[in-house]
């Protein structure tokens, strides 16, 4: 799977058997066919009908639902959010099923809202949200935070969910939403 992945990563074309054995280093075809049967079967495959080169990884694999991490977001001043290639395993049932990443929070802004300095947040991507909304928001085009929204015809409002410190407050053409909070993760380690 990790091969297919990569393959995919690095936008190749879908394996052959042979090229598939000569990458996991096996010798026979036939019993890496019965496991690619195996592994359509269980969903962690989909065929890809009437092509040579026939299998792809599914779209939704059980225990294999890898968001993007994109870098870091501030909960507290903004920073420049950083783009990283890593992905990182994310429940179905803390993302939607529109386009969803994941970012570090660094700050302790929103802590009142039960999001602390290295938990990971499930960030739907759309460029709305509604008053109240927990949002990615993009300050004069470089420097992004996580704050609740309010917005009004001349101003938007981002509050912070820490009562020591003050509400941030923009035109609203200096601000851009990136996308609403529908997740959080924390590890405890």
């Amino acid at each position: 799977m990790a091969v297919l992945r990569r393959l995919e990563t690095e936008q190749c074309p879908p394996p052959t058997l042979d090229e598939l054995c000569a990458l996991l280093g096996l010798r026979s075809r036939g019993s890496l066919h019965k496991h690619i049967r195996s592994l359509i079967e269980l969903g962690a495959l989909e065929p890809i009908e009437g092509r040579h080169r026939g299998i792809r990884l599914a779209s939704d694999l059980p225990g294999e639902q890898g968001l993007p991490l994109l870098g870091k977001i501030a909960a507290g001043r903004p920073i420049e959010a950083i783009a990283d290639p890593e992905h990182i395993d994310v429940p179905a049932s803390l993302r939607t099923d529109k386009t969803c990443y994941v970012l570090t929070v660094e700050g302790d802004s929103m802590r009142e809202a039960g999001i602390l300095d290295g938990d990971y947040v499930v960030i739907e991507q759309r460029t709305y949200a509604r008053n109240g909304e927990i949002v990615v928001a993009l300050i004069d085009g470089e420097a992004a935070t996580l704050k609740r929204i309010l917005q009004q015809p001349d101003r938007v409002i981002l509050y912070p969910e820490n009562s020591a410190m003050k509400a941030m407050e923009y035109h609203p053409d200096r601000v851009s939403i990136q996308g609403v909070l529908v997740g959080q993760m924390r590890v405890y380690r």
